[in-house]
């Protein structure tokens, strides 16, 4: 085990300047006003902020032991201290309440509380940490949004029976998910059962470059992982709503992550390329759920055959439906054209091909990807069948070499509403960017140069879609409250409303924390 990076042990401050309204304002501004009821507030995962990875009876996740491997995440970093929320949580809500967060959405770790990932092997320290954040929000006005699962699965699970890759996650998930609803649903009024599916899977059983490191089987195991995680939520929703949801009186749901795709022409095949890249990336886990009829599109039926699992048809019934909202992350906008010869290594993502090249790992990236690039093996990737471009009208791109198209956010609003028409909306669970104007001597000089103009463009086309197109958009939660552990990029990208100061572990609100406050406070936009 590496070595733990040493912090300063002295109490870190929090750099306060909190402004009333917050928006800076033109001379005469446009101003864009929400519905009534619009929920604002911002968003953070267990792993990628709590720190205290081995202390008061936590097991091992799968991310702890994936950090771990020297090689696997940038600078060798890892979440063994990070922001240390876990010590650091009564001032993280207060400084949430002084920005004017209404909502936060938070993770729970299911390894902190059952080490083992077994119910009945409880740490009650780990459920009196959840006990109190959720008590300390309450307490400041800030409604809680609890996500079951982001990611940290308990180590203990994968090496039993190989984690998601065999049905017996699927009953211990429910367990898990149940026992969450006992614990806190007298409190938690708003649950999600999984963040990001497609990145779970895709990333961890087709790549490789995600916990648990599997990129072996990219032709079976994404789709295997997947079958599971959609009947480990179809499950849990099933529990909730027969044994809590009439009594606790909340809502429970998914949220998926999804790029918009355009066609990089108007060429017939560049537009089914297109489709197919939606088809393989949100309606793989969005038709089962809302497609009406509890099945994977045709489209991946017909690619994959057998290698992709069929669900039965009693649980087709039980995962038709199985989400009170639509929770989606959304980031970026790519382009889809026809496949070519090196339509395999094309699919993968831009940004972690760029996260291997120059880094002395080029050896573990070409042995990860060689399954999907072998002309005779099956792979997901293979299946989408399709070019993917840069986005064709971007002209700035974030750290994470991500377009910034904020038009591509309403196209895609417009898409799962029209396509679904999600009962109870549509919640942004996720939003934002990493930038570089991130230096302390950016944020004392009030630098935000990049960061509010994001949040500008892409909520004014939210707004587009809710009060132009008819969208029914409910909620908007930033990403992120504070800098954090950005998975395999570590703490090389930074997120957040708030600057973490690694070294001292200083908070320190950025410009934009201030701007968004303003948006909250007046549930209006002015640009």
């Amino acid at each position: 085990m590496p070595p733990k990076k040493r912090v300063s042990k002295k109490k870190h401050a929090v750099k306060k300047k909190i402004t009333k309204g917050g928006q800076a304002m033109a001379s005469n501004p446009q101003r864009f006003t929400f519905p009534k009821g619009f929920a604002w507030g911002c968003a953070t995962a267990s792993y990628q902020i709590e720190g205290a990875w081995d202390e008061d009876g936590k097991g091992p996740s799968i991310w702890d032991t994936f950090a771990h491997i020297l090689g696997n995440v940038v600078d060798g970093d890892n979440g063994d201290i990070v922001c240390d929320h876990y010590h650091r949580m009564e001032e993280d809500v207060k400084l949430m309440a002084d920005l004017g967060m209404k909502n936060y959405r938070f993770s729970l770790s299911w390894p902190r509380m059952f080490p083992t990932g077994d119910v009945k092997n409880v740490n009650m320290k780990g459920v009196d940490f959840y006990d109190r954040l959720i008590n300390e929000l309450l307490k400041n006005g800030i409604e809680p949004l609890a996500t079951l699962y982001h990611w940290d699965l308990p180590q203990a699970l994968q090496d039993k029976y190989g984690g998601m890759l065999s049905k017996e996650f699927v009953k211990d998930f429910t367990a898990y998910s149940e026992k969450c609803f006992e614990l806190f649903g007298d409190r938690v009024k708003q649950w999600i059962t999984f963040n990001e599916p497609s990145c779970i899977c895709v990333l961890g059983f087709g790549l490789g470059m995600h916990a648990p490191g599997r990129a072996n089987n990219p032709g079976t195991e994404v789709y295997l992982s997947s079958h599971h995680l959609l009947l480990a939520h179809a499950y849990s929703v099933e529990c909730y709503r027969k044994k809590f949801q009439k009594k606790q009186k909340g809502v429970i749901g998914i949220t998926l992550n999804a790029e918009w795709w355009e066609p990089v022409s108007s060429h017939a095949d560049d537009i089914n390329a297109s489709n197919r890249a939606m088809n393989f990336t949100l309606d793989f886990y969005a038709e089962p759920i809302w497609g009406g009829q509890g099945e994977y599109p045709k489209t991946m039926r017909d690619a994959a055959g057998s290698r992709l699992p069929a669900f039965s048809e009693k649980e087709k019934k039980l995962i038709n439906g199985s989400s009170d909202f639509f929770g989606l992350n959304h980031y970026s906008t790519r382009a889809a054209g026809r496949p070519s010869a090196t339509t395999a290594l094309q699919c993968l993502p831009r940004e972690i091909k760029s996260l291997w090249s120059g880094m002395g790992s080029a050896g573990k990236f070409f042995s990860a990807i060689k399954p999907m690039v072998n002309p005779f093996a099956a792979s997901y990737f293979k299946d989408m069948d399709i070019s993917p471009y840069p986005d064709p009208a971007g002209t700035e791109y974030t750290t994470m070499r991500w377009a910034i198209a904020p038009r591509g956010f309403r196209s895609l609003l417009n898409y799962i509403h029209n396509k679904y028409h999600p009962k109870g909306g549509i919640i942004i669970t996720e939003n934002g960017l990493a930038s570089q104007e991130d230096t302390k001597e950016a944020m004392e000089a009030d630098k935000d140069s990049i960061r509010i103009p994001f949040f500008k463009a892409y909520l004014r086309e939210m707004h587009n879609a809710i009060a132009v197109d008819g969208c029914d958009v409910r909620g908007y939660y930033a990403w992120s409250f504070m800098d954090n552990f950005e998975w395999s990029f570590g703490n090389s990208k930074r997120f957040g409303l708030v600057r973490v100061d690694y070294d001292t572990l200083e908070r320190t609100p950025k410009p934009v924390a201030h701007w968004y406050k303003g948006v909250m406070d007046n549930n209006t936009l002015l640009v």
